[in-house]
């Protein structure tokens, strides 16, 4: 397979995706290995020939950065300071998130800014290539100093320590360079501080949420126009005019997508009886395309972090400069991983709300969806875990950026917690994904009650594939297991099958 070249290049949603769902191998450009040997050439002659101080090179760190290290000292230093901020507790982070916090930290050492070892960089790639994952945890982070304690765990199998995930199981780290036949790394002066400063878990956590985020927002707008044909809804509210006068981007795109999900449908074409749809339906392009808009303002912050580098102190060897600086702050990230847990729970929320209309006995449809009313309750309860989920999310859907705990004896006196924010946001991500669920299995089964009328090619289609693995409920039966199936089948399903 074509190895993908590391290089300043400027790194979109897109190639990151291809490389990501491919497994596609890296390693670094010619251009790269220039940039971090002429970095790290320049870091030793300077660190040689100065004698004022350097933070984090020839200091401590945080309020001991007044604290100056011997010359002998200074990788020992690097050492314990990777050892010593591995700190996390809680759940491990999944695979998939570490395998990209891998790699954006890679991207951002490979501008030549940050002075590490070539070989450092090096075995970093050795271990995304050979699917050597560094066990990483959840808890630790206040998102200012970059995100410390996760990336120590990280960066401990650099240094023989720590666990990795290998051959799929936690395995410590010496068995594998062991079995690999690697030595561990010895770290030079500044290298841990390079590792350890920035934003790569608040980074891979929201570049995580956003690919799927991108699939998510595709289903609301399907799920949705099903939803609207299986209440005999109305199509003049998604008509281009209403939504040209108001400019919204994400509102336009919505209701452009409803229209073109729906052209063809005997029952968004025949009379209807009554005047106005309820919000839910009606104003479908107002709130998806609000949540679109803030998707896509959060895809630009992160986009622009893809591209970053991070760590502290960074150096310019071309300027001769080497500043202290606060570019590992996640205040940009915190903000936007808390904009689109809001903007994710939305969708969420109105989704929820079509459900309960759906079974609520109306617009002709049967209450609670019951093919055989009587002994059978029908789909009463699927909607109960929707409005719990709703709700779980409306409490996740609290800020993490307002609050800032003052930390280091003063030094770092305001954080982001946008780690915090990030762990959130993921769970409004995963709860959205079970109510678009929820709503499509609501919403396939009134649309049965429907026949023998049609809908658009697409959503028949949609349908179709469904009913291969979830049939029409005729009686009542263990509902989990159902839901479980439509949940898979969102996963596995491509969206963009119906929106061609």
């Amino acid at each position: 397979m074509q190895e993908y070249q590391i290089t300043s290049k400027h790194l979109d949603f897109e190639t990151l995706r291809t490389i990501l769902d491919n497994r596609i191998p890296i390693k670094l450009s010619e251009e790269s290995i220039r940039l971090v040997e002429h970095c790290r050439k320049y870091l030793d002659e300077k660190t040689a020939s100065q004698t004022e101080p350097i933070y984090g090179v020839t200091t401590g760190f945080g309020s001991l950065c007044n604290h100056s290290i011997s010359a002998s000292d200074l990788g020992q230093l690097q050492k314990n300071l990777v050892m010593s901020h591995a700190c996390g507790m809680g759940e491990t982070v999944d695979e998939e998130i570490v395998r990209i916090m891998l790699f954006l930290k890679i991207q951002s050492l490979s501008y030549g800014n940050s002075g590490v070892q070539l070989c450092t960089l090096e075995r970093l790639i050795d271990f995304y290539n050979h699917d050597i994952m560094p066990v990483v945890y959840s808890q630790g982070s206040l998102g200012a100093s970059g995100d410390l304690s996760p990336l120590a765990h990280l960066s401990l199998p650099l240094l023989g320590l720590g666990e990795v995930f290998y051959e799929n199981e936690i395995v410590p780290t010496e068995e594998v360079y062991q079995k690999l036949g690697w030595a561990p790394i010895e770290l030079a002066s500044k290298e841990g501080l390079a590792l350890l400063n920035g934003t790569q878990f608040m980074g891979a956590y929201g570049v995580y949420i956003l690919l799927r985020t991108f699939r998510l927002e595709g289903w609301a707008d399907v799920i949705g126009a099903l939803s609207l044909d299986a209440f005999d809804g109305r199509i003049e509210p998604f008509f281009e005019p209403v939504h040209r006068i108001r400019h919204h981007k994400g509102q336009m795109e919505t209701a452009e997508r409803i229209r073109n999900l729906l052209k063809g449908s005997e029952l968004i074409e025949r009379p209807k009886n009554h005047v106005q749809d309820p919000y839910s339906f009606r104003c479908m392009p107002q709130v998806h395309g609000a949540s679109k808009d803030a998707i896509g303002y959060v895809a630009q912050v992160f986009e622009n972090e893809l591209n970053a580098v991070t760590d502290n102190p960074t150096i310019f060897p071309e300027e001769d400069m080497i500043i202290s600086a606060g570019n590992f702050h996640g205040q940009p990230l915190a903000l936007a991983l808390d904009f689109i847990a809001i903007a994710l729970a939305e969708l969420g929320n109105i989704s929820e709300r079509r459900v309960y209309r759906l079974i609520s006995g109306t617009r002709k449809l049967p209450s609670f969806l019951v093919a055989n009313p009587g002994l059978n309750s029908g789909f009463m309860i699927p909607q109960y875990t929707a409005a719990s989920i709703v709700s779980q999310n409306k409490q996740y859907c609290t800020p993490s950026s307002v609050d800032s705990i003052e930390s280091s004896q003063g030094q770092e006196d305001h954080v982001s917690m946008g780690a915090n924010g990030a762990v959130k946001a993921l769970k409004v991500l995963r709860n959205l994904e079970k109510l678009l669920s929820i709503e499509l299995f609501n919403a396939a089964q009134a649309l049965e009650f429907r026949r023998p009328a049609k809908s658009s090619p697409p959503i028949e289609k949609l349908i179709g594939e469904l009913r291969k693995t979830v049939k029409f409920v005729e009686d009542d039966t263990i509902m989990y297991k159902e839901m479980d199936k439509v949940l898979k089948f969102l996963e596995k399903e491509n969206v963009n099958d119906y929106l061609s």
